[in-house]
């Protein structure tokens, strides 16, 4: 079974957004064990008041240890995807992390660190819209990899 982490510079908030998550985790279970995580601390605000380098270089340090498996980094240059070609890239890998960043984005080394690297849209999204539209993905794409006819 696949293990699929989100790791985003995100506060916890238990919204809306989070209950749609929580549903397109529920639904991926029978797939895939599928687990995210808000990683905002006090380093990365007091970096965002800093500026962009410092705010990456916070960002890098706070993903780093969770870098186990198969790493996709969610970016503005990132290669876009089909569900189709989303579904082939997360198929038969074990363990996936997707790494969301935050306001200033990821700074180039820990870019080149990622096995893969996607944009959801050309379209600048709130970061928990993004959130959701990933998992809405993910579990499209599992259902893609087992046959099961959401996708259509």
């Amino acid at each position: 079974m696949h293990k699929i982490n989100i790791y985003s510079i995100a506060k916890s908030n238990n919204d809306e957004f989070d209950l749609i998550s929580n549903d397109f985790i529920k639904m991926s279970s029978k797939y895939a064990k599928v687990e995210s995580f808000n990683m905002f601390n006090k380093k990365i605000s007091k970096a965002q008041m800093i500026g962009q380098r410092e705010s990456q270089q916070a960002y890098t340090d706070a993903f780093l240890p969770h870098m186990q498996g198969f790493n996709i980094a969610l970016d503005v240059k990132g290669k876009k995807l089909d569900s189709f070609k989303f579904a082939k890239l997360i198929d038969d890998k074990v363990t996936i992390n997707f790494f969301i960043g935050g306001a200033y984005g990821f700074n180039n080394e820990f870019l080149q660190l990622c096995d893969a690297k996607i944009s959801l849209s050309e379209l600048t999204m709130a970061h928990k819209i993004a959130h959701v539209v990933l998992m809405e993905q993910i579990f499209r794409g599992l259902c893609i990899n087992n046959n099961h006819p959401y996708h259509k």
